[in-house]
């Protein structure tokens, strides 16, 4: 039997939490360099941003934007987690393994019409008021 690569009996307190920190952002910086999608959501999510909020009459619709907007690079993390498992597993045609990558990005897309239908209600107040 192998030695576990990383030892989760003494990942406890203040180490468990610098460890996912660190974790975390490593995915974040591999999703950055490896993911397009990824770096095209977040390019466009910031653009939507910086011009939701600076069109936004309230502050509720700033946050819901920014939530909406992380939701989105939430699910495409997601969903390149599934792509990396499933192309792990093999390069053969599997029905599951389609049904699956399917299936996230399709929640990809429905996480950006949120975000879009958010984005084009700020746009819709600002021009009423105008």
């Amino acid at each position: 039997m192998t030695e576990p690569v990383f030892d989760k009996s003494a990942n406890t307190g203040l180490k468990h939490l610098m460890n996912a920190a660190r974790f975390s952002i490593q995915g974040l910086t591999s999703a950055i360099q490896h993911e397009a999608a990824f770096r095209q959501e977040l390019v466009i999510g910031l653009l939507m941003f910086a011009s939701g909020a600076w069109l936004a009459s309230a502050a509720w619709e700033i946050i819901g934007l920014f939530c909406a907007i992380m939701l989105v690079l939430v699910v495409e993390l997601l969903n390149s987690g599934i792509e990396a498992a499933v192309d792990r597993t093999g390069i053969e045609i599997n029905e599951y393994a389609k049904l699956a990558k399917d299936y996230g990005s399709a929640a990809v897309m429905l996480s950006l019409i949120i975000a879009g239908s958010i984005w084009c209600y700020i746009l819709y107040t600002w021009l009423l008021t105008k």
